[in-house]
């Protein structure tokens, strides 16, 4: 079965399924393809951030993240002195901040994106990409557990399929940078919480956070380094999260909910954006540590940057090479900073100074999001 689309988007979470949205509602003829259960879960910061919480408004979606506490203050815990309280204040169309459960978000996402007319195709892993004699991507072939195989062709072919793309690693996209720090991660949810809202906490060599989500739940995470991480776990695992609990300082009452949930890290990279037919979104094409919790709002961020690209009025290979340029101003220097709080090698009063820089970093996102954009798409 072959189908002609005008994008094919690989990957169907919160980079893919936006961008899907995004083109189909801009006029585009879109496949998502993904290969997880629809409605399924996934290990995930949480958290959205100004910007990403702005366009989930702007795109009409913000009340469908039903029973999601508004999140109206941040709170940041320090061992060598008293907590810093900062208010969220109105702006950009945001009064409050939010963090859905994935299995939440990514749903509302997918459906808004078959609102908007996007075939979408879960259960479905893509094997191959398939290419024209000049090595130019036209699409990809998708299988499922039955073996049952779709041959999807595409003008472009975009990538939104995570850290490990099966996209980016079949055209060989060239890795542009490379970060040396990473987190190991453990978290848990946690009922009954009396957390005031965004809590991140730090003390030597480590990092905690309560995170307020769904159902009445609070996710609570702790970070440090892999190798740190591998021998506070020989103790055991709940021994782990105890102690580097403890070690920031952050204190949580209320009862564990489910199992621990962990995540052994990946250094942040930035990966060549696009090529012949092709081109990558989210985690894809550049990811970054978790420990400063912008992954989601990256994801949705550069989803619109990409669809701005591609439903402008300058030329395909122009305006993919603008998207890269744009992607990399807006998260060079909240990487840099990233990447120096996920080396656990600070001093408080030097940790300090990055979130400042992490701060500093979002506001040149929400400026680009809020500036007018193109709305002709390019066949």
């Amino acid at each position: 079965m072959s189908t002609q689309y005008d994008v094919l988007v690989v990957g169907g979470r919160v980079a893919g399924a936006s961008t899907a949205m995004l083109l189909a509602r801009a006029g585009a003829r879109v496949a998502l393809v993904e290969r997880a259960v629809y409605g399924s879960d996934t290990v995930s910061t949480h958290g959205l951030m100004r910007a990403g919480v702005m366009q989930l408004s702007r795109w009409q979606l913000l009340d469908r993240l039903a029973d999601t506490p508004p999140i109206r203050r941040t709170t940041f815990h320090y061992t060598d002195r008293e907590p810093v309280a900062v208010t969220i204040r109105p702006g950009a169309g945001v009064d409050a901040l939010y963090a859905p459960r994935r299995r939440l978000l990514d749903r509302v996402l997918t459906e808004a994106a078959g609102e908007a007319g996007v075939d979408v195709i879960h259960e479905h892993v893509v094997t191959t990409l398939l290419s024209d004699d000049c090595g130019r991507v036209t699409g990809a072939r998708a299988q499922n557990r039955a073996r049952r195989t779709l041959e999807l062709t595409a003008g472009i072919t975009v990538g939104a399929d995570g850290i490990r793309s099966t996209v980016a690693s079949a055209v060989n996209a060239r890795l542009l940078r490379q970060d040396r720090s990473r987190s190991a991660v453990l978290y848990r949810y946690y009922a009954d919480v009396r957390a005031t809202g965004y809590e991140w906490a730090y003390g030597p060599g480590a990092g905690a956070g309560l995170i307020p989500t769904n159902d009445g739940l609070t996710c609570v995470f702790v970070a440090t380094t892999p190798t740190r991480m591998r021998s506070l776990r020989r103790g055991g695992t709940d021994q782990a999260f105890a102690v580097l609990l403890a070690q920031t300082g952050l204190m949580t009452d209320g009862s564990p909910v489910g199992p621990m949930h962990g995540w052994a890290g990946v250094a942040g990279f930035v990966r060549q954006a696009w090529g012949p037919g092709w081109a990558l979104v989210g985690d894809a094409g550049y990811y970054k540590d978790p420990i400063t919790t912008h992954g989601m709002t990256d994801a949705l961020r550069d989803a619109e940057v990409l669809t701005d690209a591609l439903t402008g009025t300058e030329p395909r290979e122009p305006a993919l090479a603008t998207y890269q340029a744009t992607r990399d101003r807006l998260s060079g220097a909240l990487a840099d900073a990233t990447d120096r709080v996920a080396s656990y090698a600070w001093t408080l009063d030097e940790v300090r100074v990055l979130l400042r820089q992490v701060s500093a970093a979002m506001r040149a996102e929400v400026e680009y999001l809020e500036s007018p954009k193109p709305k002709h798409f390019l066949v």
